[in-house]
């Protein structure tokens, strides 16, 4: 039996079902054996006449992909809840799992669960409430109630691709060096380093300055350079046609 705590488990239910026997309960399965009080709390035991037959609802923290996120108790001719599904038989011997009353629960795949089911326990008195628990029903003058809590979802592709190159150790100073101009990376870091060519004057030479001399008319292999003044001469065209029937 899981023990009434302030303290939210660490990871929700998985998976609930119902047992015959304390001892037949699935690996990893957990058995509310006794209520809060510490009474039997067998879902099944007639207050008339002691029966044999004997029903203890168990659960699962199991990880999985799916979580539960709700639960019910119903009367038998009541119709099923939408998106639930009844606890039909034992987990141990495929036998009837409840009288008089049925065990629902809702299923969630865990990444579209906002919240889930944390923690299932049984009380005796009905007048008696847990604190952060909500009654799930009656069975067998009994009350069940279950624990919600939020259900941690798991980083999205880009979050995880965004931590990791955050994490990741800056990329090697050689390679870098090697990729980039080194004028260019001493002024990007501050500092400047001393070269071969630092200190040697650079100057245009004065034959630069010179003004051309008038282009001249040469002859290279047929082709003739002309002046600027002989192009215009040869080529004018005063547009008087044009002009006439604009007018």
């Amino acid at each position: 039996m899981s023990e009434v705590s302030s303290q939210l488990p660490a990871d929700p239910i998985t998976a609930v079902g119902v047992v015959t026997s304390l001892s037949k309960a699935p690996d990893d399965y957990y058995v509310v054996a006794q209520t809060t009080d510490g009474s039997d709390a067998d879902l099944w035991k007639d207050g008339l006449f002691k029966s044999k037959v004997t029903r203890y609802l168990c659960f699962t923290r199991k990880t999985g992909p799916d979580v539960v996120v709700d639960m019910k108790v119903i009367d038998i001719k009541d119709a099923l809840p939408e998106g639930f599904t009844p606890v039909e038989e034992t987990m141990d011997t495929k036998e009837t799992a409840m009288r008089k009353r049925r065990l629902c629960v809702k299923i969630s795949p865990r990444a579209a669960a906002k919240t889930a089911v944390y923690d299932i326990q049984i009380i005796a008195k009905s007048k008696y409430q847990l604190v952060n628990y909500t009654c799930v029903g009656d069975m067998n003058s009994m009350k069940v109630w279950y624990r919600i809590g939020d259900v941690p979802q798991p980083l999205s592709s880009q979050e995880t691709s965004a931590a990791a190159n955050s994490d990741a150790a800056p990329p090697d100073t050689a390679s870098r060096k090697t990729m980039s101009r080194p004028d260019l990376e001493n002024q990007n870091s501050g500092h400047y380093t001393m070269t071969a060519l630092d200190d040697v004057p650079f100057a245009i030479s004065e034959k630069f300055f010179e003004k051309p001399k008038e282009m001249q008319q040469v002859n290279l292999m047929g082709i003739t350079i002309k002046s600027l003044a002989e192009i215009e001469e040869e080529f004018y065209y005063s547009f008087s046609a044009e002009r006439s029937i604009a007018v």
